[in-house]
C-alpha cells in the first residue's frame, strides 16, 4: 500500500502542475476596433471605405489555443456593423458570434460593444469579418490560432508564416451596389478586381507598384495560410512552379497531401507549406475565379503576387525579370474544385457519431419571384420582370429587425421567430434536373429548427438547379463538422450511404456543396444558442438562403449559455 502511494502522490502532483501551467499559459487579449470610413486609392480612384483602425484589410490578430479576446468595437462609420469571429466554436459564447440580428442587434453608428470569448481547442486559420449588410467587402482580417505554449505543429516548424486575405474590390461603395440589387431584384454589380492582402497585383490600372511581396530564401520550407474573404466568388489558388503541401484547412489539421492548385470557397482557409526549391527568381502567386453557375456574370480578372527569392543572385537579375506566370485552371473547371475537396482527410480515425438521432434533408438553391402587384417594373429587373430571390427546403430566410433571435429565445419573446423550419423539403422533386417553375418561387419566414443538446445530427445539402445550378460555401456558425461524402446528382440514401467516409473525414465550419450535387455533413449539438447556417456567398444570403437552428441547453452550468453581457446593443 506505502508502494502505491508513493506512485500515486507523485503522479497527482504531476497532474495538477501539469492543469496549473496550461491555465497559466493561456493569455487574455485585448484589443480596439475603430470602424470608420478611411480614403483607400485602388485601381486609380480612391474612395471613402470602412475600414478597422484605418487599415484594409483590418489587422491581424494572433493567440494561441486556450487564449481568450476581448475585442471592443466601437462604430465611428455611417452604418450599423457586427463582427464575426469566423470558425471559432464560441462555446456557450454564442452572444459574441456576431451576425447581425441573429445573436445580437447590430452596433449602431456612435456606439460600441465588447466581444468576449475563449477558443478552445481549435488551431490553425481562421479570419474575422463583418456580419452587417456588405461591409465584410472591406472590413476583413485574419485570426491566427498557434498551438499551445510548449507545443507545437504536427509539422516541422516553417522558417516563416504569411496569411494571404484573398479579397474583392469595387470601384463603387459595396453597400450602394447591394441596395441597388435589392432595390431592382437584379443580380448585383460583379466586383471590379480581385486582392492578396488588400491589393489587386501587377495586371490591373494603377496598382503595380502596390503589389504584395512574399519573400523567400533558397531552400527554406514557409507556411502561407490562405483565406478567401472575397464576398461572392469561389476561387482558384496557384503560385508559379511550386508545390503546395496543404496541412490544414478552416483551423483543423489535414492529413498532408501535395497539390498544384487550391480551391476555397468564401468564408473557407487552407494552410500550406511552400519549400523554395526553384531557381532563384520572381514567381507570380495568384487567383482567380472558379464561376460554376453557368451563365451568370462574374469577375474574370486575376489578382497576383510576388513570391521573391531574396538570394544573391537574384536580387541583380530580379528586378528585370518579369515573373513568372502559374496556369490557372479554367473558370468552370468543376474537375478540379472537386479533386481538390475530395482530397481533404483528417490527420487520424475521428470519432464521427455512427448513430443519428436528427436526419435532415435540406435543399439549397436560388428561386425567381414574381413581380409583386402593383409593383414598378424598375423594381422587377431579374429575369423576364422577376426578383432574385434564393432558400432552403423552400424557405427563403427573413432576419428579424427589432430583436435578435437568441434575444427572443433567451426571454421568451414571442412573435420573433417560429421553430417549424422544415427537416426535408415540402415537396420532393428531381433537384438538379429540370424544375417546374412552379417550384421557383420560396415562401419567405423567420424559420429555426430545434435541437436538443447533444443531439447527433445528419444534414444533407442538396444542391437544386433552380434558374442554376452552382457551387455553394455552406457555413454553419458555433460548430465544427465532419463531411462524410459529397457528389453529383440527387442524394440518394441506398446508393450514396456506402459512400459516406466514417474513419477520417475532413473537418471544416464551411463545406462547398458541389455544382448540381450534395454534400453530408454530421455533427454533435454541443454548443447551445442560436446558430446560423448559410451560403457564404453573400448575394445569396442577401436573397434570403439561409436558416437557423436553435440549440437547447443541456444539464448544469457546462452545457448552459452564459447570460447576455451588459453592453449588449440594443435594437
Amino acid at each position: 500500500m506505502e508502494d502505491l502511494r508513493n506512485i500515486i502522490n507523485p503522479l497527482c502532483t504531476f497532474l495538477v502542475l501539469g492543469m496549473l501551467l496550461h491555465f497559466a499559459s493561456a493569455k487574455t487579449h485585448y484589443h480596439g476596433f475603430v470602424i470608420q470610413a478611411t480614403p483607400v486609392k485602388r485601381l486609380c480612384k480612391t474612395h471613402n471605405t470602412i475600414t478597422v483602425n484605418g487599415m484594409y484589410p483590418g489587422p491581424t490578430l494572433e493567440v494561441n489555443n486556450g487564449d481568450t479576446l476581448v475585442v471592443k468595437v466601437t462604430n465611428k462609420a455611417r452604418y450599423n456593423v457586427t463582427i464575426h469571429w469566423h470558425g471559432v466554436r464560441q462555446l456557450r459564447s454564442a452572444w459574441a458570434d456576431g451576425p447581425e440580428f441573429v445573436t445580437q442587434c447590430p452596433v449602431r453608428p456612435g456606439h460600441s460593444y465588447t466581444y468576449r470569448f475563449t477558443i478552445q481547442g481549435q488551431e490553425g486559420t481562421l479570419w474575422w469579418h463583418a456580419h452587417s449588410s456588405w461591409l465584410r467587402a472591406t472590413v476583413y482580417g485574419a485570426l491566427i490560432i498557434h498551438p499551445r505554449l510548449g507545443e507545437s505543429y504536427p509539422f516541422p516548424k516553417p522558417k516563416r508564416e504569411t496569411p494571404l486575405l484573398l479579397g474583392e474590390w469595387w470601384d463603387a461603395n459595396p453597400i450602394d451596389v447591394v441596395r441597388q440589387a435589392t432595390r431592382t431584384g437584379a443580380a448585383p454589380n460583379v466586383s471590379n478586381a480581385y486582392t492578396i492582402n488588400g491589393q489587386p497585383g501587377d495586371l490591373y490600372n494603377c496598382s503595380k507598384k502596390d503589389t504584395i511581396v512574399v519573400p523567400v530564401n533558397s531552400g527554406e520550407t514557409n507556411l502561407l495560410r490562405i483565406i478567401n474573404s472575397a464576398l461572392n466568388q469561389q476561387l482558384f489558388f496557384k503560385i508559379a512552379n511550386h508545390k503546395l503541401r496543404v496541412v490544414g484547412a478552416d483551423a483543423s489539421y489535414v492529413k498532408p497531401f501535395t497539390t498544384s492548385v487550391l480551391m476555397l470557397g468564401p468564408g473557407q482557409t487552407t494552410d500550406v507549406l511552400i519549400t523554395a526549391d526553384q531557381p532563384p527568381a520572381k514567381y507570380y502567386i495568384a487567383a482567380r475565379a472558379y464561376a460554376s453557375a453557368q451563365g451568370a456574370p462574374f469577375d474574370n480578372t486575376t489578382t497576383t503576387a510576388i513570391l521573391e527569392y531574396e538570394t544573391a543572385p537574384c536580387l541583380a537579375k530580379c528586378t528585370s525579370t518579369k515573373p513568372v506566370m502559374p496556369s490557372l485552371p479554367a473558370f468552370n473547371n468543376t474537375a478540379t474544385a472537386t479533386a481538390f475537396t475530395k482530397s481533404l482527410r483528417s490527420p487520424r480515425k475521428v470519432e464521427v457519431p455512427t448513430e443519428v438521432d436528427e436526419n435532415l434533408f435540406i435543399t439549397v438553391g436560388l428561386g425567381l419571384n414574381n413581380c409583386p402587384r402593383g409593383a414598378r417594373r424598375r423594381n422587377c429587373q431579374g429575369p423576364n420582370g422577376t426578383r432574385f430571390t434564393a432558400s432552403m427546403n423552400n424557405v427563403s430566410f427573413v432576419l428579424p429587425s427589432n430583436f435578435s433571435l437568441l434575444q427572443a429565445h433567451q426571454k421568451g419573446i414571442p412573435g420573433v421567430f417560429t421553430t417549424d423550419f422544415p427537416a426535408n423539403p415540402p415537396l420532393k422533386f428531381d433537384y438538379t434536373g429540370n424544375v417546374s417553375r412552379s417550384l421557383w418561387q420560396p415562401a419567405r419566414g423567420t424559420k429555426v429548427y430545434r435541437l436538443k443538446y447533444g443531439a447527433r445530427v445528419q444534414i444533407v445539402l442538396q444542391g437544386t438547379s433552380i434558374f442554376t445550378a452552382e457551387n455553394h460555401p455552406i457555413h454553419l456558425h458555433g460548430y465544427d463538422f465532419y463531411i462524410l461524402a459529397e457528389g453529383f446528382g440527387n442524394f440518394n440514401p441506398k446508393r450514396d450511404t456506402p459512400k459516406f467516409n466514417l474513419v477520417d473525414p475532413p473537418q471544416r465550419n464551411t463545406a462547398s456543396v458541389p455544382v448540381g450535387g450534395w454534400t453530408v455533413i454530421r455533427f454533435v449539438a454541443d454548443n447551445p444558442g442560436v446558430w446560423l447556417m448559410h451560403c457564404h456567398l453573400d448575394v445569396h444570403i442577401t436573397w434570403g438562403l439561409a436558416m437557423a437552428f436553435l440549440v437547447e441547453n443541456g444539464v448544469g452550468e457546462l452545457q448552459t449559455l452564459q447570460p447576455p453581457p451588459a453592453d449588449l446593443p440594443l435594437c
